[in-house]
């Protein structure tokens, strides 16, 4: 049996006798570190308007496991440094663990490190949270350098086809303010920006799930991508977004089929930015 079926039957067999994650098999009592809100709110709208708070039925890596996140973590990035943030946005699974072998700044990944990896990518993530589908099925999924094309100025790619064809339709109708701020990432890169997220929040896997999806569950990956406003920063991925010209003119012009719309049932913030292709 090959290493990585045996991991994703083990993985499916934890969770459905066990719990959400094989590496946190005795979840951290979990501390109300929200201040003035109570720690018996359970109301699922408050979690994903207040999406950055701590509630009591939160996930988190028990104090063993967080040392595999950031370790991990700081492989990648010294990955994406190393071979560039366009080039770490279409890795693949199997080329970075080659590149972590051949580059002793990056250092190869430990078999602990795989597995964690390998564990969190095939976990159940409704268990802590997110209830949105997964149009990535395999960790070994491969973007073909022949499917996207790098878009000038950006920094970023977006598949061929109906993405590229939206994007130029967008800059033409909403105008020269309108910016691609993020596009095609692979399963390498959904793992940075979730990992990360979740080593800002001690190891807190539903919040970080309440504000992006976890590798494997990104629409980044087949299609979808964010823009912004240029010049607007960071505050192209906030809600301050939604008063900028550029936001009011993709409303009315039907650009925003919200994949993670205001309220939603996902369990995830609202994303105005993001755009639907797929």
């Amino acid at each position: 049996m090959h290493r990585r079926t045996f991991l994703k039957q083990a993985a499916f067999f934890f969770t459905m006798t066990t719990g959400p994650l094989a590496f946190a098999n005795t979840l951290k009592p979990v501390e109300n570190h929200t201040g003035s809100f109570d720690s018996h709110i359970k109301d699922r709208l408050l979690k994903k308007r207040l999406f950055d708070q701590v509630y009591d039925e939160d996930i988190f890596l028990d104090d063993k496991h967080f040392p595999l996140l950031e370790v991990s973590l700081n492989r990648l990035k010294k990955m994406q440094k190393t071979i560039g943030y366009g080039n770490f946005c279409l890795l693949n699974f199997d080329d970075a663990i080659k590149i972590g072998k051949s580059y002793s700044a990056i250092g190869a990944f430990s078999k602990q490190e795989l597995d964690f990896l390998e564990m969190l990518f095939y976990s159940r993530v409704n268990d802590y949270g997110f209830m949105g589908e997964k149009p990535i099925k395999s960790i070994t999924e491969i973007i073909s350098k022949k499917q996207v094309k790098k878009i000038p100025y950006t920094g970023n790619y977006l598949y061929r086809g109906k993405p590229i064809a939206m994007y130029n339709q967008i800059k033409k109708e909403v105008g020269k303010n309108v910016i691609l701020t993020s596009g095609v990432r692979s399963i390498m890169k959904q793992f940075l920006l979730f990992l990360n997220k979740a080593q800002k929040s001690r190891g807190n896997l539903s919040m970080a799930s309440r504000s992006l999806a976890p590798p494997g569950y990104s629409f980044h990956g087949v299609g979808d991508f964010d823009v912004g406003k240029k010049g607007f920063g960071i505050h192209n991925f906030t809600e301050r977004f939604t008063q900028t010209n550029v936001y009011k003119k993709l409303n009315d012009l039907g650009y925003l089929k919200f994949r993670y719309e205001r309220d939603n049932d996902l369990g995830v913030r609202f994303e105005p930015w993001h755009i639907e292709v797929v």
